[in-house]
């Protein structure tokens, strides 16, 4: 069994110059606070894993097995924003669980978790209570010993921690803050024990430490010398140095500015994938989204990125979309039917219409979730962020990636929105039918390349490739729309054959089907306005 608790917490240290903790203030009568219980000192034993690489710890991610207080287990936690991470427990074994193992696999790939630092805590907690006794929040104050099992190196420190209680009010958490740091206390400059136990055990700190404490820097009298003299420079060489700008963003190599936006995609795609694992809303959407601006990078950006490379890297990421697309088309499906069902006159509804959705909805969920999952855990799927991972690591850059980026992005841009002008200019030509259907998907695609590739070119182009990005985005839903419509009608028509089938009236179906070929008619006509705003 695995439960999910999101944990908001804020932690404190010794101010700079002492590693003493001041005495934690009376916190009762603070905001929302009634009363303070101390509930004792408890005995905490965690073991912390990670790569030899340390990846999960780059990304302030944290995997522990934990003995000792109320919630011993296996604790993975996932940052969320500043001060917030979901913490996602299974119970004691002596192997890592695999649902947690999988949850970092966007992450570890095919290496190995193994455990790096041993953190023993005692620590003495204090629970807030509001006026009905009800927790708010608990403030613990943490003494801290930490252990390289591979180097014997150790640290120890002392350190607070204020986490608000499941459903408390936020504004708790700042009214401690300011007690707390007008007690002597400063917000910790380490985002986790994890991380200042990696800091402060690190073999080359600690030898570094040593050296200096045997042998101060003396002279022959055994006065302390001044710091080590620079090596002179040339005159004026500092002020040029302190006075130099970073270039604007159209002055920058195009390349820069391509790549900062596949990391970026790269990026959600990797931070995703967990996301997508737990069944998060949106997540597949924005997954598959990712998927695409980087396909759509790579097409559009051929004169910057070497396409013998991203080629085939291209096709991966099609097929990964693909795969997401399986279940995404469920959720876009399942919310406009009910949707348009839920506009519908009581007297227009009959039989079974909600029940029958649901079975239909959640058989195809049930499929469509076991795949996603089986796609993830696949040996393709990890190659594909390797591969991608590559591209940034050894980027395939051709001779127009060291050129001002203005001239080069702006080039890209206006082609791809020259291909969309002429996909919309032969969809407005065709006569209604599944022609049309498909040109009006194929332009919608156009559109978005469009987008995407104006996304790229934001920072050297500015508000002109904000504007093309803006009408690509109506441009994209609208023609969104539709093709919703199209696959709407699909599906009424299978679920009311299902209906039929099971003796259920199939009458609602019908209507709603109807209704869906009004909207396309309407959207339709749309198109002639669209191409006299875009053509």
């Amino acid at each position: 069994m695995v439960d999910t608790v999101r944990e908001i917490e804020r932690k404190y240290e010794a101010t700079a110059g002492t590693r003493e903790l001041p005495p934690l203030p009376d916190l009762t009568g603070v905001h929302g606070v009634a009363s303070v219980i101390d509930q004792g000192t408890a005995l905490l034993d965690a073991v912390y894993y990670d790569t030899a690489a340390r990846r999960l710890a780059a990304d302030g991610i944290t995997l522990r097995r934990r003995t000792g207080g109320d919630d011993a287990g296996w604790h993975l936690k996932l940052p969320v924003a500043a001060g917030v991470r979901d913490e996602i427990r299974a119970p004691l074994g002596e192997g890592i669980p695999r649902r947690l193992a999988a949850l970092v696999r966007s992450r570890t790939r095919d290496a190995e978790l193994a455990p790096v630092v041993r953190i023993r805590t005692e620590r003495d907690v204090h629970q807030l209570l509001d006026a009905d006794g009800e927790p708010v929040a608990e403030v613990s104050v943490d003494r801290v010993t930490a252990e390289r099992p591979e180097t014997g190196a150790t640290a120890r420190w002392a350190e607070v921690e204020a986490e608000l209680s499941a459903g408390g009010d936020p504004e708790v958490l700042d009214a401690v803050d300011a007690a707390l740091t007008g007690a002597g206390l400063r917000r910790s400059t380490a985002p986790s024990k994890l991380a200042r136990a990696l800091a402060e055990t690190d073999e080359r700190k600690q030898k570094g430490d040593k050296k200096n404490d045997k042998k101060p820097n003396t002279g022959k009298d055994g006065k302390k010398k001044s710091a080590d003299k620079k090596k002179p420079g040339k005159k004026g060489e500092k002020k040029k140095a302190a006075g130099k700008k970073h270039p604007e963003p159209a002055a920058r190599p195009a390349g820069d500015l391509v790549l900062d936006y596949v990391r970026a995609q790269i990026t959600a795609v990797v931070e995703l994938d967990p996301a997508v694992r737990r069944d998060q809303p949106d997540a597949v959407h924005q997954m598959r989204v990712a998927s695409r601006r980087l396909r759509s990078t790579f097409r559009s950006y051929r004169a910057v990125l070497d396409r013998t490379v991203t080629d085939p890297v291209s096709a991966e990421l099609r097929w990964l979309a693909g795969e997401l697309g399986v279940d995404r088309d469920r959720e876009v499906l399942t919310e406009r039917i009910h949707a348009a069902l839920a506009e519908l006159d009581r007297p227009l509804v009959l039989g079974p219409v909600r029940g029958r959705l649901r079975t239909w909805s959640a058989a195809r969920r049930t499929g469509s979730r076991r795949r996603i999952v089986a796609v993830l855990d696949g040996g393709r799927y990890l190659a594909l962020l390797d591969a991608l991972d590559a591209i940034l690591t050894d980027p395939p850059l051709r001779t127009a990636a060291e050129r001002p980026a203005e001239p080069v992005l702006r080039k890209a841009v206006d082609r791809q929105y020259r291909r969309f002008a002429g996909s919309l200019q032969e969809t407005f030509d065709l006569a209604p039918g599944p022609d049309r259907d498909t040109a009006i998907h194929e332009t919608r695609k156009a559109a978005k390349r469009t987008r995407y590739a104006a996304e790229v070119a934001r920072p050297a182009l500015g508000r002109e490739a904000k504007t093309v990005t803006s009408l690509m985005r109506e441009v994209q839903e609208l023609l969104g729309d539709y093709q919703d419509g199209v696959l709407a009608r699909s599906a009424l028509r299978e679920i009311a054959v299902q209906a039929q089938a099971a003796g259920e009236p199939s009458f609602t179906y019908g209507v709603l089907y109807a209704r869906e070929e009004a909207r396309a008619a309407e959207l339709r006509d749309l198109l002639p306005r669209l191409s006299r705003k875009h053509l």
